[in-house]
């Protein structure tokens, strides 16, 4: 037989009788003594809703903003792959053409004796934000520029001809 006050526990038959009527409460944290020691089916199950509304609102707006990071930075190495032709046409006096594309910037072409590169660092041909190659045509199909360069954008966003969705140099 124990002594309540020697060991510091109270009989079990009284604890089990004094605490039936209270609520089951589920033990997260802790060895389970005390009253207060863990949370509520309930209680866990309105933070998991709260936390998923709050997801749910969340991540749409992050998802856009990614969107929207990647246009940018389509537009930028349009930009930056733009000014790199440019100081191949100082270097060779033309554009490379279309047969050639980008690749006449990382490997010297045949018929061009002043050739001044690798233009680009790597050895491969640049891709665009989505992992694509780029589009190169030397002449430009748009009026007013010397050649297009241009990404087709987001998967799925072309259409049949693609032309109205392309990121183009300005």
């Amino acid at each position: 037989m124990r002594i309540p006050h020697l060991t510091g526990r109270s009989d079990p038959s009284r604890l089990s009788r004094r605490n039936s009527h209270k609520t089951q409460r589920l033990c997260l944290v802790g060895n389970g003594v005390g009253e207060d020691a863990g949370f509520t089916l309930l209680e866990i199950l309105v933070v998991i809703a709260i936390l998923g509304l709050l997801i749910g609102l969340v991540a749409p707006a992050a998802l856009r903003q990614l969107g929207s990071a990647r246009l940018s930075v389509a537009r930028q190495s349009i930009e930056r792959l733009s000014s790199v032709l440019d100081l191949y046409k100082l270097d060779v006096g033309s554009y490379p053409s279309t047969e050639q594309g980008l690749q006449a910037l990382i490997a010297k072409p045949i018929e061009s004796n002043l050739w001044n590169g690798p233009y680009l660092k790597g050895g491969q041909i640049p891709v665009d934000a989505w992992s694509h190659p780029y589009v190169y045509r030397n002449p430009s199909t748009r009026n007013g520029r010397e050649y297009d360069l241009c990404s087709h954008g987001p998967p799925g966003q072309s259409g049949d001809s693609g032309q109205e969705n392309l990121i183009c140099n300005p």
